[in-house]
């Protein structure tokens, strides 16, 4: 197995929500799961996932690769997705997206040689207000993201990721 008994529990309390006939209903959140335990969704763990849920291989692959914020490649620990929407790039996130690229020394799609970051282009978050924005790992909002605030927030990064 290369879930965790801890991953197959989450996934047990996320089938739980849907009738006993429906466990393929949980699939995004059994992806969500996998990838957040394993970094991204290789082929052998999208395989478990649809054994588990009961689906086809091909449909859970269908799911993962539809989705952007699932990763069929491998990445690094921390992906950045910095917003360059229009609303965002008139307010700062092309600048944005340069400065991280320089910083990191990588362009969009790109991962650092230490495995630590990696660097995509995001389309409309939804906090238009808030920009430039970036978001970490899908699950952290960075907003009004100056020139200071990417320095800390990567220099953070680096010491939770034993960097």
């Amino acid at each position: 197995m290369l879930l965790s008994e801890l991953a197959y529990k989450k996934i047990d309390r996320e089938i739980a929500k849907f009738p006993a006939d429906q466990k393929q209903s949980a699939v995004m959140a059994a992806l969500a799961i996998a990838q957040d335990e394993t970094n991204w969704l290789s082929p052998e763990v999208m395989q478990e996932v649809a054994a588990y849920l009961g689906m086809a291989p091909i449909a859970v692959q269908e799911v993962a690769t539809f989705y952007n914020m699932f990763h069929t490649q491998p990445v690094g620990k921390y992906k950045l997705t910095v917003c360059t929407n229009l609303p965002c790039a008139l307010s700062g996130g092309e600048t944005t997206a340069e400065y991280v690229k320089g910083k990191l020394g990588i362009g969009f799609h790109e991962t650092t040689a230490d495995g630590l970051f990696t660097l995509v282009e995001g389309e409309c978050m939804g906090a238009c207000g808030d920009a430039p924005v970036v978001l970490v790992n899908n699950k952290r909002m960075c907003s009004h993201m100056s020139a200071e605030k990417i320095d800390a927030m990567l220099a953070q990064l680096r010491a939770e990721g034993g960097q």
